[in-house]
């Protein structure tokens, strides 16, 4: 089964909140499905960005399923759609890279930000969901903080992270299965960054 039908099967069998096929609608006309998931890193290839998702999905549900902490509806919500701020914003292209054993210089495939819709990462992801299915509070709080430290905000020393991580587990969940996604099952998916 490729990405694609993967994540609407996940979608379909777990999501039953009002907007959802709206949403699934708008998606289907953007490049999510095709999208990297960074420019040089985990998933900086082609479907990268729905690659991720769903590996986020994997180790987020295994662990709700220990936890049993949450429906498997807000499972699927926050996992699949944290990244959504990643949509339509990478721009393909090329850039010259000397073959070192051939001496002859190359164009590689190579991706750039072209952010349409500057409005935050965390933040731009649980507006996009919100405008289709309206987010639990602690929905969209996990989705505004998945990235953790990594989050600009919270490197120029905005605090409510930690409140946010203190006051819902879902926030620490999803944040942890975005770094495990990242750096442990997507070592090496790069195709730019090898």
């Amino acid at each position: 089964m490729d990405y694609k039908s993967e994540f609407l099967e996940i979608f379909e069998k777990h999501v039953t909140r009002n907007g959802k096929d709206r949403m699934i609608e708008w998606l289907c006309g953007t490049d999510f499905f095709t999208a990297p998931a960074s420019t040089r890193f985990h998933g900086a290839c082609e479907c990268g960005l729905v690659m991720h998702s769903l590996n986020v999905y994997k180790i987020l549900k295994a662990r709700n399923d220990i936890e049993k902490l949450y429906s498997d509806e807000t499972i699927a919500i926050v996992a699949l759609c944290h990244d959504f701020c990643k949509i339509n914003f990478y721009k393909e292209g090329t850039r010259n890279v000397k073959n070192d054993t051939t001496g002859q210089w190359e164009k590689v495939k190579m991706y750039s930000v072209e952010d349409s819709f500057p409005y935050g990462h965390g933040e731009k992801s649980a507006f996009l969901v919100d405008r289709f299915m309206r987010l639990s509070t602690e929905e969209a709080v996990a989705i505004r903080w998945h990235m953790g430290g990594f989050d600009d905000s919270a490197k120029a020393g905005n605090f409510a992270i930690s409140d946010a991580f203190k006051k819902y587990p879902l926030a620490v969940m999803t944040h942890l299965a975005d770094l495990e996604a990242t750096y442990l099952l997507e070592k090496g998916t790069s195709s730019v960054n090898k």
